[in-house]
């Protein structure tokens, strides 16, 4: 794993209007502005083919239109990547009559611009000065395009303080003018500060800001740049998903507006990301295909990038001469680049040579240019260099400082949906440390391991004391929390060569290796897929009893006949309900037939469940029934069904209803929702894959808002023993390392409710209230959560009607929390 480092400055000239400075309707001036607009909505094709023609027709006066179609041509050149050819162009003097006219500033602009690109920064500093002067002295309103370019100078020189402010200056001068088209690039450029300072929040949120400008000025290059520095932002809090879809959509509107170099750019962190998700073909693929073409823009920063890229994925496929080769090559263009130099180190620790390896790395560990991704990865590979050595403990002392550089760098991201992905980049050093430690018969310590990774976020509660919350053991030992909750505790921990079950009882901790996720994860996916197509045990699905096999078998002496088993899943498993697995004996059935079956995330909030009881008074709150918001949600016929039956079991001084026209949002956000014992939602409900926290409960319409947002749960304390949300997909769709499925439930147990009742799938509005009615029936019988909803499971499993598939009672699945 890698962290990448692209990163391309926003501020570019040739998204500027050249147009302005002249007036009336003569050729040159209409052939002038319809160049500038094509330069400006990144149609640099068009532009290219129409200032040629232009320079034909005036390009052999000295004169004030020669000028500004040669200064055109010179911004589409440095657009291509091109420096060079911009500044030849340009390689005269303007007459004397044109020195203290616009042209001059923007011929000492376009100068200035494309010495940065050729990284000749001195002489870019001094032809960007003259241009501010003389702006400054006559012409204030370009003196915005003049602070945006030095701010991208004082970036490429890595003064990033400084080049925020002079973008702070670019921006209030760019409002002042109304020029919009240098407020969204100083936005942009302030996004990429905030990246450089790690500070992402602020760097996602002013990119999307910029985007919005940007996007209503038809600017196309400079969205294009904007969606890739999206990319590495997401790349950067290890949002895999998220930075490959920004990548790609910025690689191909680069490719749209012929910006040869970005594209290439761009393309290199769509293969960084399909690295990172273990898409090893698909990235290797990218790379053999794209490296040709970078290699002839003359552009070092983009082929040290796909050198790296292909070094990384060559090393992972431990082919090591291709990996030093294509590295060696980085690291002659670029001696000190700290991705290079780490890459480097890891290649030699996998060769055998650790003593060049341990320099490597350490080099990387000193380098305060190198980002705090880098700096953890460099301290949790050089616990692999030690492991690899021998030095188990010594080792095991590195491994634990880099999870606590990776925790305290995940909680001093402030947004929670941000914060969510960290874990997934530093999860390796994790799996090396549990691996470390079983190898040498420390199960429980390795145990103790695995769970310090679990809800951190989860866990935090709204704590002031983030570090110390993500960081708590369970306040006993597994064994007793096992006896306090009358249960056998499953924890799984899937690793990419090792995967792991240990099986908790009153009496004892046994660990059983498992095979390696590879292997699992597409039975998981293949069972997910029949089970909500088919009756899986009517055609004897071989992947049913397959993953029994290997998830519950190897424990199965320790989970007697008819007992309570809690689950705690890791990476794919959490989209899977262990309850439609197949026994094979004594004839195939549902393991739901054997055990009372519940899912957790942590042990860590297990062991906190008897430290804060649920509300007392059994009092529900009935949400549903909604008005029709959007044809996307049509009104569901069995709401009105589902909603009197459960009425029946609440006297109407301890129930209240929000149904149709008051079933808001802001209603359920009023009603202090923390006095209930009981929530229950009937409704559709939305998972998001790509935002998790922007999941919803699908409610009326109040003005223009009717979801119900799990960002917006968060915020509102719960003391509840059961939220139930009776709608599709109300666990998620996205597992993140850490903290299993993320959406509506997770936001309701993150809100402090003490079991959720969420959907992995669509549910069907014909069964669902015939469940529900079970399941509170059993609860007004003094049945726990977890036993209800497994009697109200059977009830349809067990009935001769077409419910008895798992399609229909499956998808619920219920999570504990604290």
């Amino acid at each position: 794993m890698r962290r990448s480092s692209l990163v391309l400055c926003v501020v570019l000239g040739w998204v500027v209007t050249l147009a302005g400075a002249c007036g009336g309707s003569s050729a040159p001036q209409t052939i002038h502005n319809r160049i500038a607009q094509d330069i400006r909505e990144g149609n640099l094709t068009a532009a290219n083919t129409e200032v040629d023609r232009a320079l034909l027709k005036y390009g052999s006066q000295n004169t004030e239109w020669s000028w500004r179609f040669r200064l055109q041509k010179a911004h589409i050149l440095a657009s291509q990547s091109d420096p060079a050819a911009a500044l030849a162009i340009l390689n005269s003097d303007l007459p004397a009559f044109l020195s203290s006219t616009d042209i001059a500033v923007r011929k000492d602009m376009t100068e200035g611009m494309a010495y940065r690109m050729a990284r000749n920064f001195s002489t870019a500093r001094e032809r960007l000065s003259a241009a501010e002067n003389l702006a400054v002295r006559a012409h204030a309103e370009m003196l915005c395009e003049v602070l945006n370019f030095r701010g991208a100078l004082e970036f490429d020189e890595k003064n990033y303080v400084k080049a925020e402010d002079t973008f702070r200056q670019a921006l209030a001068l760019a409002r002042q003018y109304h020029r919009k088209d240098q407020e969204a690039s100083a936005l942009g450029s302030l996004a990429l500060v905030a990246i450089k300072l790690e500070h992402f929040d602020e760097a996602i949120d002013r990119s999307e800001t910029a985007l919005q400008v940007s996007r209503s000025l038809n600017m196309q290059a400079l969205i294009a740049t904007i969606l890739g520095n999206l990319g590495w932002s997401y790349f950067q809090l290890s949002d895999f998903e998220n930075a490959l879809t920004f990548y790609k959509q910025a690689a191909e509107g680069s490719e749209r507006s012929n910006l040869t170099g970005y594209r290439a750019y761009w393309f290199s962190g769509v293969a960084n990301s399909y690295e990172a998700l273990h898409e090893y073909a698909e990235a290797e693929e990218l790379s053999k295909r794209t490296l040709a073409s970078a290699r002839t823009l003359n552009d070092t920063d983009t082929v040290v990038a796909w050198l790296d890229v292909l070094s990384e994925i060559e090393l992972r496929m431990r082919r090591l001469d291709d990996a030093e080769h294509h590295n060696q090559e980085a690291l002659s263009l670029d001696p000190g680049h700290p991705d290079s130099v780490l890459l480097s180190g890891r290649i030699q620790a996998a060769k055998g040579n650790f003593q060049d390896a341990e320099k490597l790395i350490r080099r990387v560990m000193e380098d305060k240019s190198a980002g705090t991704g880098l700096q953890w990865e460099a301290q949790g590979r050089i616990a692999e260099l030690h492991e690899s050595e021998g030095y188990s403990a010594k080792s095991e002392n590195e491994f634990r400082k880099s999870i606590d550089m990776i925790r305290l760098a995940q909680i001093s991201i402030p947004r929670d949906d941000l914060r969510l992905s960290y874990l997934s980049s530093g999860i390796e050093f994790y799996d090396d440390l549990v691996s470390l430690q079983i190898r040498h018969g420390r199960s429980e310590d390795a145990l103790r391991s695995a769970e310090q990774s679990r809800a951190g976020v989860m866990q935090e509660k709204g704590s002031s004391d983030r570090a110390g919350a993500s960081r708590t053991a369970p306040g006993i030992r597994p064994e007793q929390l096992a006896q306090r909750l009358h249960a056998t505790l499953l924890f799984y921990w899937l690793g990419e060569n090792h995967s792991y079950v240990w099986a908790i009882t009153p009496t004892k901790i046994e660990n059983f290796q498992l095979p390696p996720s590879r292997e699992i994860d597409p039975l998981v996916k293949s069972y997910r897929l029949q089970v909500n197509g088919s009756d899986a045990l009517q055609t004897s699905s071989a992947d049913g009893k397959k993953l029994y096999e290997m998830l519950v078998a190897p424990a199965r002496k320790l989970i007697p006949q008819g007992s309570r088993v809690i689950v705690l899943p890791d990476s794919s498993l959490y989209s899977l309900n262990f309850e439609t697995l197949i026994v094979p004996d004594p004839q195939p059935h549902f393991w739901i037939e054997d055990a009372t079956i519940s899912t957790a995330n942590s042990l860590t909030l297990l062991g906190a469940a008897g430290a804060r009881p649920p509300s007392k008074e059994k009092k529900l709150l009935l949400v549903g029934d909604a008005l029709q918001a959007s044809p996307e949600f049509p009104a569901l016929p069995q709401a009105p069904k589902e909603i009197s039956l459960l009425e029946n079991y609440f006297p109407a001084s301890q129930r209240t209803l929000l149904v149709k026209d008051k079933a808001t949002p802001a209603a359920y956000l009023s009603s202090n929702p923390g006095d209930y014992a009981y929530l229950h939602f009937v409704t559709h409900g939305t998972a998001s894959r790509t935002r998790p926290l922007e999941s919803a409960v699908i409610l009326s319409p109040e003005g223009d808002s009717y979801k119900l947002y799990a960002r917006d749960i968060v915020q509102h304390h719960l003391n509840a023993q059961l939220v139930t949300i009776s709608a599709c997909n109300g666990s998620g769709t996205r597992a993140y390392s850490g903290e299993g499925l993320v959406g509506l439930s997770w936001a309701f147990l993150r809100a402090g409710a003490h079991n959720v009742i969420g959907a992995l799938w669509e549910v069907s509005d014909t069964a669902t209230p015939q469940l529900m009615d079970k399941l509170y029936d059993g609860l007004s019988r003094g049945q726990d959560p977890a036993t209800a909803l497994r009697n109200a499971k059977l009830s349809l499993l067990h009935s001769n009607s077409p419910y008895k598939k798992p399609y229909y009672w499956a998808p619920f699945q219920l999570y504990s929390g604290s």
